[in-house]
């Protein structure tokens, strides 16, 4: 190829990325040291600054076309107390954390933020970052289609037709950033802010999602990690990634139901559901039957109707943390008497656009899903047997059925690397269960010890107020200490 022919390539990929909304290329990839200004946004902590890091689209290519990734950093408090950075991953995937550190200073104990740069930011795609969109329609923003709940009948039909919609809706209007998304990439983006902050070593705090996340940095990163703390973990099985983090929904509802149950039966609840726990379920799945027939009109919802598949997936949500549990009983209560609930808090759609394409692309790009619908209809048949509550929803089809296949293969978790992980995780958690937490804790090794806790819902660190859980927490943070054996924390 002659060098005027390379040239002209050169600039017309330059041109390209600039109507693209990408960077232009630069000769010199390495990330420059971020330039810290005031952040946008409201009841942000005065000491928050943001700043951005460009990236390559494709680290492969590093003096190609790049992208923004927005950071945030709230300094350690005792400067000559200072061990490093504590980059916080979010969960999702499409979730963001450019906001977090206003958070963590206010939620982390005083020793942990003498001792950190607390930092944040928005993974690729995600908010303020380069951002990513499927240009879908209202009706298929519905939480009850992305989320592929089959139909009362069972049938996947119209999760078949939906799938494949947003799959092509994503494809075609995603953009060069959507098929970058990925696990890999996120931890490469990682390994990007890291050295864009002059740091060495970069210790995590990952949330969720981000427990697989920060599981696949110090992966393909192990030298380059301080001290690794992974809170409600996903199990890391590289032949289902996201496809397994959606089944678990399934046994995850189950191991936190009955907490609900009790708390809808206690007697001096002025919201009781029953007099007993064990008519909550009963209850719970006639009622969600009952609205399969003949749903409730709710205004404002997406659809704007309480039907079954809209109270299983408000139980989800609410699952996730004991506060949401009045708000479930309303909603019961509403269904029980057939009147109108009040109308549901949504994010705006410009929102949800980005949100589920970043969470689509991710799924999809990390793993390849099965394509063969009659396997989605078994599978979501004998789910519903085995897992009432959540009707086959967790093993059904996603558009991951109908998207290319991923361009490398999913990291595979492994014990080379410093003992220097710790996982944190409530034994009953709807969304990352304990028996999932418990394989990723055996895919580290002696790499990683685990502090359980007696408690439900999702979020263990200075979340519950589990005293035990939280002490330990605290010493491997601020001192690198963690337990000899793995530890199970009482109910407190």
């Amino acid at each position: 190829m002659t060098t005027h022919r390379i040239a002209t390539l050169a600039a017309a990929t330059a041109v390209a990325a600039s109507l693209l909304g990408l960077a232009v290329p630069r000769a010199d990839a390495a990330p420059r040291q971020p330039s810290w200004t005031s952040c946008p946004g409201k009841d942000l902590d005065p000491r928050q600054r943001c700043a951005t890091v460009e990236v390559p689209l494709d680290h492969a290519e590093p003096g190609g076309p790049r992208i923004t990734l927005a950071v945030s950093r709230i300094p350690a408090e005792r400067p000559e107390r200072r061990r490093g950075v504590l980059l916080m991953l979010p969960g999702g995937p499409g979730g963001g954390a450019v906001d977090w550190p206003t958070r963590a200073a206010k939620q982390l104990p005083r020793e942990v933020r003498e001792m950190y740069d607390l930092v944040g930011f928005d993974p690729r795609g995600v908010g303020r970052s380069t951002p990513v969109s499927c240009g879908l329609a209202h009706e298929d923003l519905s939480m009850t289609k992305l989320r592929p709940w089959p139909a009362p009948d069972g049938s996947v039909t119209a999760n078949l037709e939906t799938a494949r919609r947003v799959a092509e809706a994503c494809l075609r209007n995603g953009g060069p950033v959507l098929r970058t998304l990925s696990t890999a990439n996120e931890a490469r983006d990682v390994d990007a802010i890291r050295r864009a902050l002059g740091e060495r070593r970069i210790s995590l705090w990952g949330i969720s999602y981000g427990t697989y996340a920060g599981a696949v940095y110090s992966t393909m990163f192990p030298n380059r990690t301080d001290r690794v703390l992974l809170d409600s973990n996903d199990d890391p099985d590289p032949a289902k990634v996201g496809r397994g983090w959606l089944a678990a929904f399934g046994p995850g509802a189950e191991d936190r139901f009955p907490d609900f149950a009790r708390w809808a039966a206690a007697p001096d609840n002025p919201l009781r559901l029953a007099e007993r726990p064990e008519q909550v379920r009963p209850l719970f799945l006639e009622l969600a039957t009952a609205l399969d027939r003949e749903p409730v009109p709710w205004p404002g919802a997406n659809p704007e109707v309480l039907d079954g598949n809209a109270l299983r997936e408000a139980l989800l949500n609410t699952l996730y943390d004991d506060e949401r549990f009045p708000s479930l009983a309303r909603l019961v209560r509403a269904g029980l008497e057939r009147r109108t609930p009040p109308a549901p808090q949504l994010p705006p759609d410009a929102a949800l656009q980005n949100t589920v394409a970043v969470s689509a692309a991710v799924l999809c790009n990390d793993v390849a899903w099965p394509r063969d619908p009659a396997g989605y209809t078994r599978a979501v048949a004998e789910s519903r047997a085995k897992h009432p509550l959540t009707a086959g929803m967790p093993v059904n089809v996603m558009p991951c059925a109908f998207w290319p296949a991923p361009a490398e293969p999913p990291v595979r978790i492994a014990p080379a690397g410093p003992p220097n992980v710790l996982l944190a995780q409530n034994l009953r958690d709807p969304a990352t269960p304990y028996a999932g937490a418990l394989k990723l804790r055996q895919a580290f090794g002696h790499r990683a010890r685990m502090v359980a806790v007696d408690s439900g819902g999702h979020d263990v660190y200075a979340a519950n107020g589990n005293a035990c859980g939280d002490r330990l927490v605290t010493a491997f943070l601020t001192t690198g200490s963690r337990p000899a054996e793995d530890v199970l924390c009482p109910a407190e």
